[in-house]
């Protein structure tokens, strides 16, 4: 597996990391018994990711409401030195002083208010859990998950910083934020690099090429970039015989409407699918082949739950397109627009903030 250097940190990171959100449950399907069959498959995907050489896994305190975090500590029990573990702040489920109507599904499934909370002293106790559920002495990188607008960016990141120099983080990152977010953690942290961002990014979800993206190779700041594969619309596995578990997030989601479906799968047939046969790989390896390989992306995050797909999505970081071929397909998906209906105000801003929590 190929690695790149994350901004200017000392971290050095497979082009393609394991996203834990699906550890969790919540929005992927929900986990009724603990300890049973979906997470000892879990647990099987994290150890066949780490004998794929890929060995940084993104997980958050809200996936699955600390569950993820806790069966990631479980599957790297014995192999800490072998992995990187990036977590999050900046989420709470348990403290909702202040919360504005937001949602997110627990581990079971069931929709439970969180709030937005980058306070220090909230900060500081989530380390502190964080620490706990991963059994682990220091967390490799520390990303801040969404921006709380209620605490001023100087005051979270000054935080992040003592707990760097407390030996207890060793480096720090955002995610979701703006430029103007990303400058101002930049200069907070002072002497502490700000390693990295974690931005959406996909053929679907281009936003960043047009400021996000120059500015980080501008800075030297490293970006994670999540949902390369559009939650699987761009795994070419999208088909339209394909049934969503109705607990599962996506049997709700407009993207994964039959029009939708036929709108990706038709591009995907003519514009990916011969430079995969080339490559002799999935469809979805060849996207993710793709993200990666983006001027400035450092690394995709891929969530597996399966064995089989973290060696899947460990496979893709060794593979190489041509520029022209990189070229082709990204100009074949830009004229791809998804039907979506027209939401509510109120229904556009939670659907905002569900993307920023979703990464």
């Amino acid at each position: 597996m190929r690695t790149r250097r994350l901004g200017q940190s000392d971290l050095e990171v497979p082009v393609v990391a394991f996203g834990a959100y699906a550890l969790g449950g919540g929005y992927w399907g929900p986990i009724r018994e603990p300890g049973g069959a979906a997470d000892a498959e879990a647990l099987r995907a994290v150890h066949a990711a780490l004998d794929a050489g890929m060995n940084a896994f993104d997980t958050a305190p809200v996936y699955g409401f600390g569950h993820s975090e806790e069966l990631l500590g479980r599957a790297l029990a014995g192999r800490r030195s072998e992995a990187l573990i990036m977590t999050k702040v900046g989420v709470r489920w348990d403290d909702l002083r202040g919360a504005g109507g937001l949602r997110m599904p627990d581990r079971e499934g069931t929709p439970r208010p969180v709030e937005l909370n980058s306070r220090p002293e909230s900060v500081r106790l989530e380390v502190e859990r964080s620490l706990a559920r991963l059994g682990v002495e220091r967390i490799d990188l520390l990303q801040v998950h969404a921006r709380d607008p209620r605490t001023p960016v100087a005051e979270t990141m000054g935080t992040l910083a003592d707990l760097v120099r407390a030996g207890l983080v060793r480096a720090v990152g955002a995610s979701n934020y703006t430029v103007e977010e990303l400058e101002e953690a930049r200069l907070a942290l002072g002497s502490v690099p700000l390693a990295s961002d974690q931005p959406e990014f996909s053929l679907l979800a281009r936003g960043i090429e047009a400021d996000v993206l120059p500015w980080a190779r501008a800075a030297g700041v490293g970006l994670l970039v999540y949902a390369p594969l559009a939650q699987g619309l761009l795994s070419g596995k999208a088909t339209p015989e394909r049934r969503f578990d109705p607990a599962e997030g996506r049997a709700r989601k407009a993207d994964f409407a039959l029009e939708n479906r036929a709108r990706v799968n038709a591009v995907l047939e003519r514009a990916v699918a011969p430079v995969a046969a080339r490559l002799g790989a999935s469809v979805a390896q060849t996207v993710i082949a793709w993200t990666v390989d983006e001027p400035g992306v450092t690394a995709a995050l891929v969530g597996a739950r399966t064995a089989a797909q973290a060696r899947e999505n460990a496979a893709a970081g060794d593979l190489l397109l041509t520029p022209e071929e990189r070229t082709a397909i990204g100009d074949a998906f830009r004229g791809v627009v998804l039907a979506r209906p027209r939401p509510s105000a109120a229904a556009r801003l939670r659907s905002a903030v569900r993307r920023l929590l979703d990464g």
